[in-house]
């Protein structure tokens, strides 16, 4: 069968290829806030926004955002400056690493400044173009870079704070934090000796001024354009209801301004932003930490901050609750700018509990769904030292069972919290005793999630400890540290992700747990807790950071959404939830049809769990078998003996775990 013929008869089946194709990786950058432009070439402007990167082109109207998917080598940009004799962007970050970019997008990195071992200071405070060079003013003296051999061709260890280099009548001053001024003769022999720079009472006039023509220019017009993206890269919580990504601020003490966005299909929405807020409440509007969705009308979001708790609906700003309307309580009663509600959970009924961290007098408090406030105080929600609330009270959910449950992030006492909303029972677990008797000794209890046997993961500084589902039931007190078989012929084994700062979990739908952590990356671990599947890092992988504040994950497309201490990225994995039932309709492949160039996973969604899936040919020939991940399945396009198969058009045979018949989709591969 030719390859047109394929094109002709399954034309349909393009429409299912839109998805992100296993392993891939998305970025979720903010642009809001212009910083600094750069024009190059003429009809291209460099616009740093937001502390990221976009291209836009003058002529076309077209709209180029960089970032670690597209060969970015970080994150977080300081500075940029465009060489117009080397042609190409200067951007370096806030941890020193250095990019080269031109305007076709071509990224070069120079990561000597980064990766050079040294006691001072390597933070870099500023940019001068001089010809074909860059001069870098860091917090040690000057690094001078060649941009068109893209290579640092010296750098002056001076022992100063500098804030601008500049270039004059054959000298080079460096203008210092304290605001002196050095200067050395380019001729001189070696400017990496200090003995040669010398502190002068005067210089040319204006060679330190910043040229801001450029953005003056263009402001007006960048200010038009729209990248995409959140509004801002604070984003420390998730919430994935409904195929729609919840966000805002997650954590407090930061003074970020109050966040509550959404995205859906890609498409962004800030909820009131933080000065409206401000004007409306008559109070600063900061640190938003969570949010929740109302069961009960989707339009209306809860949103738990330092100040108090905020209502929106239909995507505005509706009410503010505090100590003036209802039973929150202030920390020692001294300020309506601390009145944390930290964690907040909606039940099935619309009812809204809440926490109210560092309350004198309160802890668990309810919003009923007719507007009814109720205290739920509990003896064992308290802080013992001197009988307030618990400090940082987080990730408050409801489980399988209905039982409330939630986490003090504060070592006055690191607890996991459990209320029973039905029989008025709580509990504060205050040590960790695990399965071998060994009570662990740690300082903050982060997070936790239930998994699918419906057991109680909890992610501590000392690593991740589960309650059975059997302890839960019976009211034991013992928690699991899973223990991973060494498997070097010896019974060793070792308890999992011992002492590394889980900060995060989610489980997906083959009841993987993902771990995100404090320094560490992003770690998915098997279903039995035996094997570590991926072990993401900054220097392994395009996860954005190593510092980990929340996940979420879609259990439809198994997109995990990953808010780090910089922004939010997404990687697409290879589980999702599993159907009840295989229909038709709901089975289907993708990208499909599978063209040549595509070298990527296909994936079969829509299964139940463990379901059989064959790969046969038109004729009835067996290609490939295996099961589903929850209600994924994965085929690399190869046969049983790794080989790729040809084109044509491939059967997929799909059969329950109890081996009962499922469905048959259909891809096409074009070679």
């Amino acid at each position: 069968m030719t390859k047109k013929i394929i094109y002709s008869l399954l034309i349909w089946l393009f429409s299912l290829g839109g998805r992100a194709a296993i392993g891939d990786w998305t970025f979720y950058m903010a642009y809001s806030e212009v910083q600094d432009i750069e024009v190059a070439n003429g009809d291209y402007l460099f616009v740093k926004a937001s502390n990221s990167l976009y291209l836009y082109n003058k002529e076309d109207q077209s709209i180029y955002t960089f970032d670690k998917g597209n060969g970015m080598s970080d994150v977080t940009i300081s500075h940029i400056a465009w060489c117009q004799t080397a042609k190409k962007l200067v951007v370096v970050y806030n941890n020193s690493n250095i990019d080269l970019i031109d305007t076709d997008g071509n990224i070069s990195n120079i990561a000597d400044l980064y990766n050079k071992t040294m006691t001072a200071d390597k933070t870099v405070n500023s940019i001068t173009i001089y010809g074909k060079y860059a001069y870098l003013a860091t917090n040690f003296g000057a690094v001078k870079l060649n941009v068109s051999d893209e290579e640092i061709s010296e750098s002056y260890m001076l022992d100063i704070t500098a804030k601008k280099v500049a270039i004059s009548d054959g000298y080079i001053y460096i203008l210092q934090k304290n605001k002196n001024v050095v200067r050395a003769s380019l001729s001189a022999s070696n400017l990496q000796d200090t003995s040669f720079w010398t502190t002068v009472s005067s210089y040319p006039s204006g060679i330190f001024d910043e040229d801001i023509s450029d953005y003056d220019e263009n402001i007006d017009l960048v200010n038009t354009l729209n990248p995409g993206g959140p509004n801002n890269n604070y984003i420390g919580f998730l919430k994935l209801y409904n195929g729609t990504l919840y966000t805002c601020n997650g954590e407090w003490g930061t003074q970020h301004k109050g966040s509550l966005q959404s995205m859906t299909n890609g498409e962004w929405t800030l909820y009131s932003d933080s000065t409206t807020i401000a004007d409306a409440t008559g109070l600063r509007c900061r640190d938003f930490i969570c949010l929740d969705i109302d069961p009960t009308n989707n339009n209306r979001i809860m949103v738990g901050g330092v100040s108090g708790l905020y209502e929106f609906r239909n995507g505005e700003f509706y009410k503010f609750y505090n100590s003036n309307n209802s039973i929150i309580e202030s920390y020692k009663y001294t300020s309506y700018n601390y009145e944390i509600i930290s964690a907040i959970a909606f039940d099935d009924d619309g009812n809204l509990w809440c926490f109210n961290s560092q309350a004198p007098t309160q802890n668990l408090i309810e919003l009923t769904n007719d507007g009814e406030w109720i205290s739920r105080y509990s003896e064992d929600f308290i802080n013992t030292s001197d009988g307030q609330a618990m400090s940082d009270v987080r990730n408050m959910f409801f489980d399988s069972r209905d039982i409330l449950w939630a986490c003090n992030n504060w070592w006055l006492p690191l607890a996991l919290l459990r209320y029973d909303i039905y029989s008025d029972e709580s509990t504060a677990y205050t040590s960790f005793e695990n399965q071998d008797g060994v009570e662990s000794t740690f300082y903050y209890v982060r997070c936790a999630a239930e998994d699918k046997n419906n057991n109680i993961w909890v992610g501590t500084s000392g690593g991740p400890y589960y309650l059975s589902e059997s302890e839960i039931k019976y009211g034991g007190i013992t928690f699991t540290q899973h223990k991973v078989p060494r498997n070097d012929g010896t019974n060793l084994a070792d308890y999992l992700l011992s002492n590394i700062d889980i900060y995060a979990i989610a489980v997906d739908g083959a009841n993987r747990k993902w771990f995100g952590t404090a320094g560490n990356g992003l770690y998915l671990i098997s279903d039995d807790n035996n094997e570590e599947i991926y072990h993401f890092t900054t220097e392994n992988s395009n996860i954005l950071s190593d510092n980990i504040l929340s996940l979420a994950i879609d259990g439809t497309t198994g997109e995990v959404y990953i808010a780090t201490d910089v922004g939010l990225c997404s990687f697409c994995a290879d589980a999702t939830e599993s159907a009840e039932e295989m229909t038709s309709s709901s089975v289907y492949a993708y990208p499909n049809p599978v063209r040549p160039e595509y070298t990527g996973l296909i994936t079969v969604v829509g299964l139940t769990d463990d379901a059989d899936v064959k790969i046969t040919t038109a004729t009835g020939y067996l290609v490939y078998e295996g099961r589903s991940n929850g209600g994924t399945f994965t085929w690399g396009g190869y046969d049983m003996k790794g080989r790729k198969v040809a084109s044509g058009v491939y059967n997929v045979l799909t059969a329950k775990s109890d081996g009962s018949k499922g469905t048959v989709c259909k891809i096409a591969i074009v070679r």
